[in-house]
């Protein structure tokens, strides 16, 4: 190790001396320029500060005529003057940088020459004239894409440079909002109201049900950690353990594919409360999300609209309506039962067949051909025979596939069901009531969608819809399983509702759970339940309805019958919720570091291939052979 000097020694105290009492000295204010080597961030400077001086430190956005840049950080942009008599021999060196290359700027602020201020940029009235210039970092001369908003980058190249990404105004954006809403929703439950922040264990074992788990080998041969879809059990026995109000924004795990809306990792906003029923529960988030909500948001007002489960599938074919726009189902099987179109009758059971429409007002202003022809062969995609159209020209004038098999009392009866005027349009189906229902909604969705691309206004952008979805089925038929066979709808460790605790002994499929969704603007952004606390009742839907061995979950069994309380909970989809907050597509826009649909991070290569060699410590081996060998 090199010695240093006794000269150096006192210059480096110095420094450090002088560092630390410019420190304390900015530490008595607040702001995002505290404890910095700079006075000021790039977005903050106005006409109030001409004539200070100030130390601005960022990135070069661009230079314009070897004597002015654009300094940008993550607050905002100002416009820097180099003078060569102020900057030196160094100018050279300053008009060669590349643009990305960071530096530190120390100068005067002034107003602006007539007629140059930039109503566009926050600074747009001031400049900084350089005394001092440091350059702190030279970027590379060619970099993948240029840091601008109206820049235009593939979204898997955006994703391989994400370090670079992050620098936009729109991630920043997204970043910060995403903080300042987590900052908000703790301040909330902790100092409001109580809570206790708890960080629950990464590694756990396998849970029953739900979605695939990541596994994590260990040295001991066979053994295997998982990682948690979520902290459900962790948190039920901490509300055994007396920590009767429980909060934690929680990192997730689901193995489960390529779905463009998920994440393999995921945040969720996980809370949990002793001695309480459903209404505490909605009561608490509704007022938890309207004191984190974005100022610059319309306001939200309380309490959230309630809705059964069986409403919304009846009326809009979702367990997640988007309410921002009616066009609910209307079931018309009286009105077209004798109607003369053969894809409209049936010999089944009237439970067992349904004809149900909705209707798009004044859609034949904005649908043509290819527009029916593209959403009939997305209907095909869904169910065999698809949906039938009918374009209501006028009274007397109905353009369909079916106008010349349809009675004329069968279109004067469905036309007053469905209050139908000049212009508007008809989406019909029938078949099984959960079919239809599935596919009536989901082409609800795609014909606002296509509606709104051809011009008309269809959902109300201007507000946010809540809605509680409540009264789910405890249970639902197993997929892929055998007749009769059940899982859960939620989680097996939701508790029935009271009317029903008779009930699970003998029908569980009949059962209601004390299930509660909460959807946004048609996207499920929470889901929670009230708990079950009784052993043997866990027990019993464990073993006897779920048929999963329930040794597994032996300790959460004993804690039940170690004085559990009743209790419930709610889990918010944080990436969700912020994406909607942010007006964003995807999920993957409001996570710093996310990865692909098909859970790949571009940036790094992982997941990554190991040898057997270094598998063997695991116990594990594998007979995939490298490609590249």
């Amino acid at each position: 190790m090199e010695k240093i000097c006794g000269a150096c020694r006192v210059l480096i105290r110095n420094q450090l001396a002088s560092s630390y009492v410019r420190a304390v000295i900015r530490s008595q204010h607040s702001g995002p320029s505290t404890f910095s080597l700079r006075t000021h961030s790039c977005g903050e400077l106005r006409t109030s500060h001409v004539g200070k001086e100030v130390t601005l430190c960022g990135w070069i956005q661009h230079r314009r005529y070897d004597f002015m840049l654009t300094l940008r950080d993550s607050f905002g942009t100002t416009q820097v003057v180099l003078k060569e008599q102020k900057i030196g021999k160094d100018v050279d060196n300053i008009r060669n940088l590349s643009a990305e290359s960071v530096v530190m700027v120390t100068g005067k602020v002034q107003l602006r020459p007539d007629g140059l201020a930039n109503k566009k940029m926050s600074t747009g009235d001031i400049e900084v004239v350089a005394d001092q210039f440091e350059i702190l970092n030279n970027s590379k001369e060619s970099l993948p894409f240029e840091i601008h908003d109206f820049s235009k980058v593939k979204e898997s190249t955006r994703m391989l440079y994400r370090y670079l990404d992050l620098r936009s105004t729109r991630m920043q954006h997204n970043m910060r909002l995403r903080s300042d809403v987590a900052m908000k929703m703790r301040h909330f439950l902790w100092k409001l109201h109580g809570f206790v922040e708890v960080e629950t264990p990464t590694l756990f074992r396998r849970t029953p049900g739900g979605a695939r788990e990541y596994l994590v080998p260990t040295r001991q041969p066979g053994k295997f950690y998982t990682l948690p879809q979520s902290p459900q059990q962790f948190k039920q026995l901490l509300m055994v353990g007396a920590i009767d109000r429980y909060f934690q924004i929680a990192r997730c795990y689901r193995d489960e594919g390529s779905r463009s809306d998920r994440q393999p990792e995921f945040t969720q906003v996980d809370i949990e409360m002793s001695f309480i029923n459903k209404e505490g529960i909605q009561a608490l988030v509704e007022e938890l999300l309207q004191y984190a909500w974005p100022d610059n948001l319309p306001s939200i007002h309380l309490p959230f609209p309630r809705m059964t489960y069986a409403q919304a599938m009846d009326q809009f074919g979702t367990d997640k309506p988007d309410t921002r726009f009616d066009m609910k189902l209307q079931d018309v099987t009286r009105e077209l039962k004798d109607s003369g179109v053969a894809v409209f009758s049936s010999t089944e059971g009237n439970d067992a067949f349904v004809i149900k429409a909705f209707k798009c007002s004044k859609g034949m202003d904005f649908l043509k051909r290819k527009d029916y022809e593209d959403l009939q062969k997305e209907a095909v995609k869904l169910k065999d025979g698809g949906v039938t159209f009918i374009q209501i020209k006028d009274a007397d004038s109905w353009k369909s596939s079916i106008s010349k098999h349809l009675r004329s009392e069968a279109r004067e009866n469905l036309g007053k069901a469905m209050k139908v005027n000049p212009g508007d349009v008809l989406c019909l189906a029938a078949g099984k009531p959960d079919s239809v229902n599935s596919l009536l909604g989901q082409m609800r969705l795609a014909c606002a969608n296509r509606l709104e691309a051809n011009g008309a206004s269809v959902r109300d952008h201007g507000s946010f819809h809540f809605l509680w979805v409540e009264d789910f089925p405890l249970f639902l038929p197993k997929e892929d399983g055998q007749d009769g066979e059940l899982e859960s709808s939620h989680h097996p460790f939701t508790a029935p509702v009271d009317k029903h605790k008779e009930l699970i002994m003998t029908q569980p499929s009949q059962v209601h759970g004390q299930h509660y969704d909460l959807v946004l603007d048609g996207s499920e952004i929470a889901g929670g339940s009230i708990r079950i606390h009784d052993a043997k009742l866990q027990k019993h839907v464990l073993q006897n309805i779920l048929n999963e061995d329930a040794s597994s979950m032996q300790h959460l069994l004993e804690a039940l019958e170690s004085g559990c309380p009743p209790h419930g909970g709610i889990a918010i989809g944080f990436d969700r919720l912020i994406a909607i907050l942010a007006g964003e597509p995807s999920i993957r826009e409001v996570i710093a570091f996310p990865k692909t649909i098909d859970g790949n991070d571009l940036m790094s290569g992982a997941p990554s291939l190991l040898d057997n060699e270094e598998l063997a410590v695991y116990h594990i081996r594998h007979d995939i052979c490298d490609a590249t060998k």
